[in-house]
């Protein structure tokens, strides 16, 4: 009984003395990741998009995946949102009479959801095992089913929303957009800019595309401009059309520290359904919080000192060295 009640006391103690000495000086918070040099992207142009979906079916193909029905006849491929099998999708957003397209009141507008393909992404940071990845030349987000383990912990951490879990996958896999980067070797870019043919999606380097969004909302609402489809950088497909009246905001520029798929509006962003978020990425804060706690094992060892203080705490009377205890139970 004797050595119980000193080894409990010295596990009380060794954990005291070992937190203090294994308090360090605080983890000084780090800056937001930028994005690569040269990072790749997509530019989308709400303005420019007519609801055909051709970057829906283009993805579907492009990435080998079912149709997902929504309707009771099951006769087209019709999902509501984006999901393990459905890496893109266009939203839509509706007000009033909907009469004029990209107008908030009585009208209607268009939204493309997909990876943003984080400059920071919080996916990456969360995941334990690495099985999420960001290119340091290209900046594409990647994903590795051979070493994911199923935890999810990037599908809570993403504030788009966007990593999904395929529950009828026997080994529990992921699914996201990765830009179509198993197509760059073939000469292809990403489906959905390829087909898009208004050019309302476009692919090319961030910084080009963020130069050809600033472009466009500085010109003259309702004159007329030449648009790239495609790829910037590529064949030229450009055609002539009308100026719209454009948020003075790319969306992506700072949002979470920045993205690489950057996004023009008519209609105000959370109207269409985009996050409002802060420039600061919460991977920059939660893994400062992660390094704070666990560095030199404070955290662990604090909370072993506890465990082992209160396992002392409710230690019986019987440990007593004189036996009271077990005599008063006798009585």
């Amino acid at each position: 009984m004797d050595t119980r009640r000193h080894f409990l006391k010295g596990v009380v103690a060794g954990g005291a003395a070992i937190t203090a000495a294994a308090v360090a000086p605080p983890a000084c918070a780090r800056e937001t990741h930028s994005r690569p040099a040269e990072a790749l992207g997509l530019l989308y142009d709400a303005t420019l998009c007519i609801g055909c979906k051709a970057c829906v079916a283009a993805c579907k193909e492009a990435n080998n995946n079912p149709p997902e029905f929504s309707t009771e006849d099951r006769l087209w491929d019709t999902p509501l949102d984006t999901s393990g099998y459905t890496f893109n999708i266009i939203k839509m957003y509706r007000n009033g009479t909907m009469q004029t397209k990209d107008a908030e009141v009585n009208g209607f507008a268009f939204m493309k959801t997909s990876c943003m393909h984080c400059a920071d992404p919080s996916c990456v940071s969360a995941c334990p095992v690495s099985a999420m990845t960001k290119d340091p030349a290209t900046g594409i987000v990647a994903y590795d089913p051979g070493a994911c383990v199923g935890c999810r912990y990037c599908v809570v951490a993403c504030p788009f929303g966007i990593p999904k879990y395929q529950y009828d996958s026997p080994t529990g896999k992921i699914g996201k957009c990765e830009l179509c980067r198993h197509r760059y070797a073939d000469g292809h870019y990403s489906a959905c800019a390829e087909v898009c043919p208004t050019g309302a999606t476009l692919y090319g380097r961030s910084t080009d595309l963020l130069l050809e969004a600033k472009r466009r909302i500085a010109l003259k609402p309702g004159s007329v401009t030449r648009y790239p489809r495609g790829k910037i950088g590529g064949p030229d497909q450009s055609y002539e059309g009308p100026v719209g009246n454009y948020l003075q905001h790319v969306y992506g520029e700072k949002e979470f520290g920045g993205t690489q798929v950057l996004k023009l509006s008519a209609v105000t962003f959370a109207k269409v359904g985009m996050p409002d978020l802060p420039p600061k990425s919460s991977a920059a804060t939660s893994e400062t919080l992660q390094h704070s706690l666990y560095g030199g094992l404070v955290m662990p060892v604090v909370v072993l000192g506890a465990l082992s203080f209160i396992a002392k705490r409710n230690v019986h009377d019987e440990d007593d060295e004189s036996g009271t205890g077990k005599d008063k139970r006798e009585k």
